[in-house]
């Protein structure tokens, strides 16, 4: 008997052999239009973000560690995440990771995800699925400007994509400071009138950058454009400025999340451009209890939340 388990390792049920997939694994077993359904599925079954457990941040002789944990039932999981510190002259990503997924009721350890891949699908999937009713309303083009032509605003061209397959058509082009050969999609460089001229008659605007600072205004936008805010992640960083936020609909994967962690809505309420109360859940749009006008700008500003992982994690385990 192995002291403090209480019973022998013989009378203990067979463990499964842990599995692990890795980055292609992940993205070739689920797609991104079912990664988007993944993501609506426990809130249309009646899932309350604001029972989800929180980030946690610890400290490290270099940098953090966060953790995410949440379960569903079914399955448990906890996306484990490296973060280099500010300046780091490590040769290596700046966010490292692994998703475990277990058992909900044995909590044992069935599947080793890339985390990297996941999140790849995961942020996408819920900027999409918030505004997906809306989006999918009509069948006219959508033009679409994207800020930041990193893994994100690839991911989320992706997404749009294959979301609105067969619904609508979707013209991307790219808005960034760099031009890079290998973008698949047309791009301008920021701050030019060109660009202006694209965001000007974008029906639906993304920002996902690593800037700190504001990179969308107001007066850049139509009345009536769809905003999808995911780059900025903490209190102190923001993408819109908060006349952007002012007089739309705002919406949050969760409010006590969003005035924690999203920057964009702290900011803004700390302006006067919104107050707490002007705040949407992301779960009362996606369950129809609060219907959108489309003819009034909506902002999304997420933060990625640890549901959304296992919904995602959960959708790839199943399908693999």
């Amino acid at each position: 008997m192995v002291a403090g388990w209480g019973r022998t390792l013989t009378s203990c049920p067979t463990l499964a052999i842990m599995r692990y997939l890795g980055s292609e694994a992940v993205l070739e077993l689920l797609s991104p239009r079912a990664a988007v359904e993944a993501i609506r599925k426990p809130l249309l079954e009646g899932f309350d973000p604001a029972e989800d457990p929180h980030r946690v941040k610890v400290g490290l002789t270099h940098g953090e560690m966060h953790l995410l944990p949440s379960s569903d039932g079914k399955y448990a999981g906890v996306k484990i995440l490296g973060i280099q510190p500010p300046g780091s002259t490590e040769q290596v990503p700046l966010v490292q990771g692994s998703y475990l997924l277990m058992g909900g009721r044995t909590l044992t350890p069935e599947l080793l995800l890339d985390a990297a891949s996941l999140t790849r699908l995961r942020t996408p999937a819920v900027a999409v699925a918030g505004v997906l009713d809306l989006l999918r309303a009509s069948s006219e083009p959508l033009e679409v400007a994207i800020y930041g032509t990193g893994v994100q605003g690839r991911a989320h061209a992706e997404t749009l994509i294959d979301a609105l397959q067969g619904i609508r058509e979707v013209h991307c082009t790219f808005v960034s400071r760099t031009q890079p050969a290998d973008l698949p999609w047309p791009s301008v460089a920021a701050g030019r009138a060109e660009s202006d001229e694209i965001v000007g008659r974008a029906g639906l605007v993304i920002t996902a950058t690593s800037s700190p600072k504001p990179v969308v205004t107001s007066e850049q936008l139509l009345d009536d454009a769809i905003v999808l805010a995911v780059g900025a992640h903490t209190a102190d960083t923001r993408e819109l400025h908060e006349d952007v936020l002012r007089g739309a609909q705002v919406i949050v994967e969760d409010i006590a999340a969003a005035k924690r962690e999203a920057g964009d809505v702290v900011q803004a309420i700390e302006a006067a451009a919104i107050t707490g109360t002007d705040l949407i859940s992301m779960r009362d749009v996606v369950r129809g209890d609060v219907e959108l006008d489309p003819g009034r700008r909506v902002v999304f500003k997420t933060v990625g939340m640890p549901w959304e992982d296992l919904a995602v994690a959960r959708a790839v385990a199943e399908g693999s």
